[in-house]
């Protein structure tokens, strides 16, 4: 029976020491011209010291002109290297693994934040509500998606280059790579577009130039949905023919999560226990045949320990119970009856409770309180922590952050 104390060869060789990943989040600390904020080597620092085997930096983006949300860091070129190096070299400590999560948002970016307008693989609006805060996007030529293809391996290249131990390609919560998996978003005529071997062409094509490009013995893993949930898109079904193909084609490592910015499942993991995409992992994991993560829910010491054990998942990704106490992993691995104070934040506020700018502004306030070496107050009223975000990066940029 495996445990969580247990390290895991990966297929390309490294070994991680536990069965502990920090999942992905979004730190918006980006400096004006994408470099990584000062904060980030030493929030991850934290996180290191914490006991988690791998830590997965949050969106770092391959194109400066293609933005998710503000505060976004950029890895396109070596301006920034130093820095870069700083950040890899600090999420590694004790043993740690840091790898770069790499993200092109497409249309999945809000109105006016790239002045050159949004691509996608299909020129499909979003529809209802979205519409208004995400503008038509402009359809993807092949060589232009041939083109982004060779970014995601430069970057990949540059972060190994930098020093960092991995690198992810998110193919998940309605980004770029999900956009053209989905058949909702994706209507094209051509070689990406139509059937499932077609929609996932871009990413096992990028893939193998980011393979090709840092080599056999550096990880390369790949986040990817479960399900949209949304009628005509992403389905379980497909999802397993593309965990399968990534398998064939030697992932270190698939991340499974679930969602968009139109169905946010990702977000519902604050309220369950037990792994939100649990099940689906365990099908998943039958047809990978190279190891799994799977992300979301996982609130308490016995439920981590049991999915490892059980066959759940061969790692299992934590997020907000990492903010909440950095030291979270280090209980879950020394036996301890450990359980995250990870609840939904609640002001009164109807319409602001029902949005997702209070849990942004909270988690983004809560890393940069870890950066600076304090502690996370959690019965500390949420509307203070919105205050000070807005405070430091404008209203505007708040309302136009989404976590993922």
């Amino acid at each position: 029976m495996t445990a969580v104390t247990d390290p895991l060869t990966l297929p390309c060789g490294v070994s991680v020491k536990n069965r502990l990943v920090k999942g992905a989040m979004s730190e918006a600390l980006g400096t004006r011209d994408h470099a990584p904020r000062p904060e980030l080597p030493a929030l991850y620092a934290r996180w290191a010291e914490g006991g988690t085997a791998v830590l997965l930096t949050g969106n770092v983006m391959v194109d400066a002109r293609a933005l998710g949300e503000p505060g976004n860091v950029v890895l396109e070129d070596e301006r920034h290297l130093a820095e870069f190096h700083s950040w890899a070299v600090q999420g590694q400590r004790d043993g740690a693994q840091a790898w770069v999560q790499l993200n092109h948002p497409g249309k999945q970016a809000p109105r006016g934040l790239n002045a050159g307008g949004t691509v996608a693989p299909s020129a499909l609006p979003f529809s209802g509500g979205m519409a208004r805060a995400f503008e038509t996007p402009r359809e993807l030529t092949v060589t232009e998606i041939h083109e982004l293809s060779a970014r995601f391996a430069r970057s990949a290249r540059l972060a190994q280059q930098a020093g960092f131990s991995g690198v992810q390609l998110h193919a998940a919560h309605g980004y770029l790579m999900s956009q053209f998996l989905s058949p909702r978003h994706n209507v094209r005529t051509d070689e990406y577009g139509g059937s499932l071997d077609n929609r996932m062409r871009f990413l096992l094509e990028t893939f193998s130039a980011v393979r090709a490009a840092v080599g056999p013995r550096f990880p390369v893993g790949v986040k990817l949905n479960s399900s949209d949930f949304m009628r005509g898109g992403f389905s379980e079904e497909d999802s397993l023919r593309v965990v399968q193909a990534l398998g064939e084609r030697g992932c270190d490592l698939i991340e499974l999560s679930g969602g968009t910015y139109e169905k946010p499942m990702m977000m519902l993991g604050q309220g369950e226990r037990g792994g939100f995409f649990a099940d689906f992992s365990r099908r998943a994991r039958a047809v990978a045949g190279v190891p799994v993560c799977v992300t979301g829910g996982f609130r308490d010491a016995a439920t981590i320990r049991s999915a490892v054990a059980n066959g759940t998942a061969d790692l299992v990704g934590l997020g907000r119970p990492l903010v909440a106490d950095p030291a979270f992993s280090r209980q879950v691995l020394s036996g301890k009856d450990a359980s995250s104070d990870v609840h939904p934040l609640r002001t009164g506020i109807r319409p602001l409770d029902r949005s997702s700018y209070l849990e942004i502004a909270w988690y983004e306030d809560a890393m940069r309180r870890l950066a600076r070496g304090e502690s996370v107050k959690a019965g500390e009223t949420p509307l203070l922590a919105l205050a000070r975000i807005s405070a430091e990066m404008g209203l505007g940029a708040v309302l136009r952050r989404r976590r993922a």
